[in-house]
């Protein structure tokens, strides 16, 4: 199954350089100047459309926020290290992300940003060892 994450953008340029600050490459064939494409892992994708493209698709004109209004949703995902986490939070808030609170747990590190757009993204690292006994 193949998954496509869609956030309608003030402005899809502006957005689009976000991403790629972040390290991630635009899918070509699938953008244009209405909308960008990255896959951020096998058959997983986020789509950056403008806000007129996203509104005219299934009738969701109500649906389209603003970059104040606060996410609705939360995207997280895995990353291979507490490194890696800490290197795209980095990346997002050199592009002009907002970057948010960090979680330490014992099985588990994990951060937050919000895009320009205002979108929330949580990656985190988990690790692999069995929780230390009490």
């Amino acid at each position: 199954m193949s998954l496509f994450i869609t956030c309608p953008v003030e402005s899809v340029e502006r957005a689009t350089a976000f991403y790629r600050a972040l390290g991630w490459t635009p899918n070509a064939e699938m953008s244009g100047d209405q909308a960008s494409c990255f896959a951020i892992a096998p058959e997983q994708y986020v789509m950056l459309t403008s806000r007129e493209m996203y509104a005219s698709v299934g009738g969701s004109e109500d649906l389209v926020g603003g970059p104040d209004t606060p996410s609705k949703v939360t995207v997280s995902f895995d990353l291979d290290s507490r490194q890696a986490v800490d290197d795209l939070v980095e990346r997002a808030a050199a592009a002009g992300g907002r970057v948010g609170d960090t979680d330490e747990y014992p099985f588990m590190y994990q951060r937050q940003f919000d895009d320009p757009d205002g979108y929330h993204w949580s990656p985190f690292w988990m690790t692999t060892e069995a929780p230390a006994a009490p």
